[in-house]
């Protein structure tokens, strides 16, 4: 029985930041030495943060990404510690690989290339990467053999994990950019028990944490024990260096047990026994789980928080109507970012309720944040006067409707500009699906927090932070009357589409789930709102291509999940469809 202890380092990188990267892995060796670990693991692709996307085109980057892991690799001349290190490499044909390589001594012990590539939803790496190949290769470390994967590697069953197992590894460290989604943390444990069963070896699945973009990677960090058991786990959503001690039931091979002296076909050693040895064994610890509306909650909390700090702002504004959905953004705006930089607007209309504007003073006053009051009236009149002449009678129905909106964007926009404060918009899922929107009105802004969140999660949403506070901190009346965009007298949001409850089913069968409308109305949901449904969802297709970025939370959100063509006269088991238009016979192009 041999001891190592291992760090998991979960930290949260910036993707082309590679100093910035590189002090990020300093910090977190200084704390896995501290521990007296053996082995500190770090995420897929540590130095230039994950995903690079086509910065991996620039052969300057690459080799700037090179040079900051050598420095890596050299610090580890003063470290008892080894580390295993995710960057970008060349393979011998000169082609790009995601790689993983073992550092001690100041050396590269060993190199491990992907293998598996992922593309698909919102994985592209056979656009970047070529996959690696070769025989596996093991490390020993604390006697201890070792193998290294990345994240793909260990999804499949048969796959390089068992390869190397089969080579004599008896510990695999798995390093991930694995970005959250609902559910996830359950598959992920799922296939790493399948692993776990498949190979005997115990697993260390280290994650990256933070925002990137639509992304966000929740961490939760692992080892897992040789009989699936969950021997220890970081926080979700949080930085985090995990020391756990693991006894491995397999001894390493005879040889010399000098400094990464090899001892076998691919296999060196980094050191024979374990720097913990005579020390008490550190405690297992499990994080706790968080539910499932705490998890959602506190995805779009950090990955607000980073998209606003890691392009360089520190304040954000919000068009504050009274209603739900802006007031589950403000809710999470300032738990991303703190109540002094949050700043909402009230921008009432001539068909504003005033209970719509007591709500969102209301909430104003519960978050701690400022509130201005700019009416829109005399701007509204302003505009239509001046267009009237132009379309030959007075703005009505949606034009004017979608004027009103568009005096918002226009405010909030401006506000942005002389205040250096990114907008945070308001739509929520089920709007963009449908189209229920204004391009250049509500859906203006520089980030759509609640984009991936459907109306009917909204809510929960809100219920589950009014629970956390302990007290109404969104107004009771906000959770309780019917949602509307208060653009005409009346108004109503189910007066233009199904009932929420209906419509979110269907729109994440169509769009998250792949289905047909004949799928859909077989599952028992109404065929008339599936048709309705699925011929909003299609035309506005155009409109959603000009949205803003937003978190990510669901298994295929609309950004880089869903790429469907804008021109497109395909209609899924939409009756009376006119291909020459590719909108329903009888019916309108998309409005805008």
């Amino acid at each position: 029985m041999a001891r190592v202890r291992l760090a998991a380092c979960q930290i949260n990188t910036v993707v082309g930041d590679l100093e910035g990267n590189a002090r990020l892995v300093q910090g977190a060796l200084d704390e896995a030495e501290r521990g007296w670990a053996d082995l500190a693991v770090f995420p897929e692709l540590t130095v230039t943060g994950y995903p690079p996307e086509d910065l991996l085109a620039r052969p300057a980057f690459v080799a700037d990404n090179k040079a900051v892991f050598a420095r890596i690799a050299a610090s580890t001349r003063t470290r008892s510690c080894a580390a295993v290190i995710g960057y970008v490499d060349t393979d011998a044909a000169g082609r790009l690989v995601n790689a993983a390589a073992l550092c001690a001594g100041g050396r590269v012990i060993g190199r491990y290339f992907k293998r598996l590539l992922p593309n698909y939803g919102v994985f592209d790496e056979q656009r970047w990467f070529a996959p690696g190949d070769g025989p596996p290769a093991r490390y020993v470390v604390a006697g201890v053999q070792v193998g290294m994967t990345i994240c793909e590697d260990m999804w499949f069953a048969g796959g390089p994990m068992v390869d190397q197992a089969e080579a004599g590894a008896r510990l695999l460290v798995n390093l991930n950019a694995s970005p959250y989604s609902r559910g996830r943390r359950a598959e992920r444990l799922a296939v790493l028990a399948d692993r776990v069963a498949e190979t005997g070896c115990s697993i260390v699945y280290v994650n990256q944490v933070g925002g990137q973009d639509e992304l966000v990677f929740d961490g939760a960090s692992l080892v897992m024990g040789p009989e699936g058991e969950l021997l220890s786990s970081a926080r979700q959503f949080e930085e985090a260096v995990v020391v756990v001690d693991l006894d491995v039931d397999a001894p390493a091979p005879s040889g010399t047990m000098g400094p990464a002296a090899v001892i076998g076909p691919g296999t060196a050693v980094v050191s024979g026994v374990s720097r913990a040895t005579g020390m008490a064994r550190l405690a297992h610890t499990v994080a706790s789980v968080l539910d499932p509306e705490a998890e959602v909650y506190e995805a779009l909390v950090l990955g607000t928080r980073d998209y606003v700090a890691k392009n360089g702002f520190t304040d954000a504004v919000i068009g504050l109507s009274g209603g739900i959905d802006s007031s589950l953004v403000a809710a999470i705006a300032v738990d991303a970012l703190g109540a002094g930089h949050v700043h909402g607007v009230t921008m009432p209309s001539r068909y504003s309720s005033e209970g719509s504007v007591a709500d969102a003073v209301t909430l104003a006053a519960n978050l701690g944040v400022d509130i201005a009051s700019a009416p829109i009236e005399e701007v509204h009149r302003s505009f239509s006067a001046t267009l009237s002449p132009l379309i030959g009678g007075e703005t009505t129905g949606l034009t004017d409707e979608n004027l009103q909106s568009r005096v918002r964007g226009v405010l909030l926009m401006a506000l942005s500009n002389a205040n250096g404060w990114i907008v945070l918009t308001t739509g929520n899922k089920s709007e963009m699906a449908t189209g229920y929107s204004t391009l250049y009105g509500d859906s203006a802004g520089g980030f759509a927090v609640i984009k991936d969140v459907a109306k009917t999660l909204v809510y929960e949403l809100c219920r589950y932070r009014n629970a956390r506070a302990g007290f109404d901190l969104i107004p009771d009346p906000v959770l309780t009357k019917a949602p509307s965009a208060e653009l005409r007298p009346d108004q109503c949001d189910e007066e233009s589409l199904p009932p929420y409850s209906v419509l979110d089913p269907v729109v994440a069968g169509y769009v998250e789930g792949d289905r047909s409308a004949d799928d859909l109305i077989a599952e028992g949901y109404d065929p008339d709102a599936v048709e309705q449904v699925i011929r909003l969802v299609d035309r506005a297709e155009y409109k959603r291509r000009q949205m803003p970025p937003g978190v990510r939370i669901s298994a295929k959100a609309f950004g880089k999940d869903r790429r469907m063509p804008i021109t497109n006269h395909y209609r899924s088991g939409v009756t009376g469809a006119d291909p020459a238009s590719g909108t329903p016979s009888g019916g309108t192009p998309a409005v805008v």
